[in-house]
Order: C-alpha cells, then sequence, then structure tokens
C-alpha cells in the first residue's frame, strides 16, 4: 500500500512538471522539427529548457542546487583534473565486435570525425604494457608487475605439521570456472574478453567525446532499441515504453532503471550540444594521418534547444535534464561504497611520482563525496523475499543487455564512448547490488566492516567508473554555460 501511494504521488509530481514545462504529452525518442529554428526568444529558451531544474531531484533527498553547489565548485574542478592523468586517460576496449541484435554493416559512419585514433603500444605507459588488470583488495591492492616469489625449503617439521595444500589439475580448473561464473553472475555489463590482440588502447584525451555528425535512421535505432525493447515496461497499458508521463506507475526499481538511463541519454546529448561541430577545416600538421584534424567545435545553443526544449521533446525534455541529476547521485553513491578499495588502489603505470599524485588526488575527491550529506539511498531497493531476487536479476540482465546494444553503433567513436560510460554505470551498479561492497553500517566507510574481505575491479572498470562519473560533472557544468548563452 506505501509503495502504491509512494507511486502514485510520484507520478502526480511528474505530471504537474510536465504541465508547468509544456500543454502536451508523447512517447520519447528524439527531439522533433530537428534543424528548424527556434520561434522562441534567448530568454524563452531559457525559461523553458530550465523550468524543472529546481527543488527536489524526487527519488532522492538532494535538491538540484545542492548538486549544482557540490558539482560545480568542489567535485568538477578535481575530477576534470584527476581524468588527465596516465592512469585514467588510457582505455583499453575493443571496437570491432559484430552487432548481436542485427546486420550493422549498413548503418557504419565514414565521416572522419567518427574514426578512433588507437594508441600505438610504444606511447603507452610502462606499467600498462606488461600488467595483470585485475586489482584484489584485502588490506593491501596492488597493480602492476607481480614480485617474484621466492623458493621456500620446509624443514622436516614443517612438512610433519603441514596442511596438504596440494590441489589436482582437475579441481584448479572448476575453482576458476566457479570464480569467473560468480564475477559474471555479478556483472552488469558486457566485458570484452576476446584476446589481447583484437583490443586496443585508446587515449581519452586524443580522442574526446564531440559531435561527429552520427545521425539520423541508424543512432535512432539504437536508443529505439534500448527504451523500447530494454526499459521496463508500466503497468498501466496506455504507452508502449517509459516515459517521464508513465514512470511513476512502476515501482522504484524499475523507475530507477529508467532514470538512469535516461540520465545517460541526457548527459551523452548535452556533451553533443556542447562540443558540436561548427566546420570542419582542418589544421595541417596536427596529425599526419588526418583522422582527427581539428574542426571547429563548440557550444551550439540551437542544438541544446532541439534536444531539450519541452515544445521540440513534447514537453519531456525538462525531465530528462532532472534525470541527469538523479544519474549523478547514484553514480556519486557508488563512489562513496567503493571508497575504502578505491583509496587503496595503487594507480600503478610505472611513474612512481604520478602515481603517488594520482592516488592522492583520488583520495581527496573520495574525501569529499564521503562528506556528502544526501546520498541515494540503495538499501531500500529489492528488499521483500524471492519476488526481489527475481527482479533484481532482471535487472542486471536488462543493463547487460544495454551494454551489448553498444558494439551497434555504427560511429567508431560514439561506441568508444558509449562502451566506456555504459562501463562505467555497470560498474557503479556493480558496487551498489552485487553486494561485494556491503557493509553493516551504510555510513561507515571502513573496508574492514564490509561484508567480504576480497573484492575484484579490473582496471577498466576503475577508469570506466571515474571517467563516466566525470562526463555526468561535465554535463552539470556545462547547463552554466547553455543558461549563460540563452541569455540576451
Amino acid at each position: 500500500m506505501v509503495k502504491l501511494v509512494c507511486s502514485l504521488a510520484f507520478a502526480l509530481i511528474i505530471l504537474s512538471a510536465t504541465i508547468k514545462c509544456h500543454s502536451s504529452f508523447s512517447p520519447f525518442l528524439h527531439a522533433k522539427n530537428a534543424g528548424q529554428p527556434s520561434k522562441y526568444g534567448n530568454k524563452a529558451i531559457s525559461e523553458r529548457c530550465f523550468c524543472e531544474l529546481e527543488g527536489s531531484v524526487n527519488d532522492c533527498e538532494c535538491n538540484v542546487a545542492y548538486v549544482d553547489s557540490l558539482n560545480n565548485n568542489k567535485i568538477f574542478p578535481r575530477i576534470t583534473s584527476l581524468l588527465t592523468k596516465n592512469y585514467f586517460r588510457f582505455y583499453k576496449v575493443h571496437l570491432f565486435k559484430k552487432c548481436p541484435f542485427w546486420d550493422d554493416n549498413e548503418g557504419k559512419c565514414s565521416l572522419k570525425f567518427c574514426a578512433v585514433e588507437e594508441c600505438p603500444a610504444d606511447s603507452l605507459p610502462d606499467g600498462l604494457k606488461h600488467s595483470n588488470d585485475t586489482l584484489k583488495s584485502s588490506n593491501r591492492i596492488f597493480f602492476g608487475p607481480l614480485p617474484k616469489e621466492e623458493p621456500c625449503i620446509p624443514s622436516k617439521e614443517d612438512i610433519l605439521g603441514s596442511i596438504n595444500e596440494t590441489i589436482s589439475k582437475a579441481a584448479s580448473e572448476s575453482i576458476a570456472t566457479w570464480i569467473e561464473y560468480d564475477a559474471k553472475t555479478s556483472s552488469f555489463c558486457v566485458v570484452d574478453e576476446e584476446p589481447p590482440e583484437d583490443q586496443i588502447y585508446v587515449d581519452l584525451i586524443v580522442n574526446p567525446e564531440r559531435y561527429t555528425g552520427y545521425k539520423g535512421p541508424d543512432a535512432h535505432k539504437i536508443w529505439k532499441a534500448i527504451y523500447e525493447e530494454n526499459c521496463f515496461k508500466p503497468s498501466l497499458e496506455y504507452s508502449l515504453f517509459t516515459d517521464t508521463r508513465n514512470m511513476g506507475d512502476m515501482c522504484f526499481e524499475k523507475r530507477v532503471f529508467y532514470r538512469a538511463v535516461s540520465g545517460l541519454h541526457a548527459s551523452i546529448n548535452i556533451h553533443l550540444s556542447l562540443k558540436y561541430l561548427h566546420s570542419a577545416a582542418e589544421v595541417p600538421g596536427v596529425l599526419s594521418d588526418g583522422i582527427n584534424s581539428l574542426g571547429n567545435w563548440g557550444p551550439n545553443l540551437e542544438e541544446f534547444h532541439r534536444r531539450f526544449d519541452p515544445d521540440r521533446t513534447n514537453g519531456h525534455g525538462p525531465q530528462w535534464l532532472r534525470n541527469l541529476y538523479f544519474l549523478y547521485l547514484l553514480q556519486l553513491r557508488a563512489l562513496a561504497k567503493a571508497a575504502p578499495f578505491l583509496e587503496n588502489v595503487d594507480y600503478y603505470t610505472g611513474n612512481a611520482e604520478e602515481d603517488y599524485e594520482t592516488k592522492e588526488a583520488v583520495r581527496d575527491i573520495l574525501n569529499i563525496v564521503k562528506d556528502f550529506e544526501y546520498h541515494f539511498n540503495e538499501s531500500t531497493m529489492f528488499s521483500g523475499g524471492q519476488q526481489a531476487v527475481k527482479l533484481k536479476e532482471e535487472f542486471r540482465l536488462h543493463f547487460l543487455n544495454v551494454s551489448r546494444i553498444m558494439d551497434c553503433v555504427g560511429c567508431q567513436k560514439c561506441r568508444l564512448w558509449g562502451k566506456l560510460q555504459t562501463q562505467g554505470l555497470g560498474t557503479a551498479l556493480k558496487i551498489l547490488f552485487s553486494g561485494d561492497f556491503d557493509s553493516p553500517d551504510p555510513t561507515v566507510f571502513d573496508l574492514r566492516s564490509m561484508r567480504r574481505t576480497h573484492f575484484k575491479l579490473t582496471r577498466n572498470e576503475v577508469v570506466a567508473l571515474f571517467n563516466a562519473f566525470g562526463r555526468l560533472s561535465d554535463s552539470i557544468q556545462a547547463l552554466e554555460v547553455f543558461k549563460k548563452l540563452a541569455v540576451p
């Protein structure tokens, strides 16, 4: 009964907010009237696009103004600096997987700005060339070349009093299979497991996320598959899929899923509007192959208006922006929950001075994150017996499928950032819901208080986690840019 009342209350909040911004409803995937000039003045754009960015974020105790202050004054400058460190700027990825859902040969983007420049092996930090990718946590995390083990010759007394620790080859193989199974059943996104020769390192600074010209039916198909086939459906049968009108009809867990996906979509649209390709003039001598020859990128207020103005998004645009704030708080909570683990990672690249600076910078950010008062409360989710267990597995599999769809993106650079950001969100969900990082007291950030003492995160998961959060931080900061541009 309580959940029903909460759902109805949430629906009324969304309904009144959407009416406040616009008078009509319809399901969404893409903005209407693409490319048409706005019929409203700049002041109207400011008032209309940002009419929902005040008051409570909903489904969290925090409000929009508090998030703006936290992010823009404390988080954004720190995370922007951190992501320039070598540990976080190199991401290992397989960009040439076949789409598992449809033939994507016709949807390949041939524009030069869609291409990704691979990072040559000789330009990688020494610590990334020959290293184990798994970070393990007990009292200390180690990432880098494994130390040589000295041979040990036991005494006769040691042999007589010792336990036989030898394990048969068959048993060892079985244990390895169990461990692999456990890892996969706690994962919320597909991990590239192909041979090393099929994966490449990409320098994220050389290949920034920005508008490439990839659009039209192929891009539309990606989001259509995500929303129509992978988001949970409302119980009331008045829409084919979830949108801002009917999400209040769903239980909290299903609503969280939709808002996370919608927030990610909104963040990506903000990036594309902030770094919009105004002209493709090449700059000689920048790169010999011309793949990333510089164009003229910059904020495009009309593009932002097209993607978020309520009149051009059937009233949904402002609520999509609110979902960005919700996703920010979701991932902020994941960082706080995993802080005892992340504070102990060595962030090894082979450069001792920079590795130390990186670790200190991470700890600086995590101290701010831990001090935050209004964290998202994931403990209320998936509680209620076998039905809750079933829902949690459905939640995991739905997002796993979303991550697989990223291999269907036709633009190589869009695929890169799509895979990175879905892996980052998937890692956040793993931290929140796998149980590996649970503590008897969620307000205590202490590794020893957690339920387990041996955690597993790969280097790629840590890199994706921080970069994905950095993208959200950048999006919230970018809203200030568009607010200023919208004022005459």
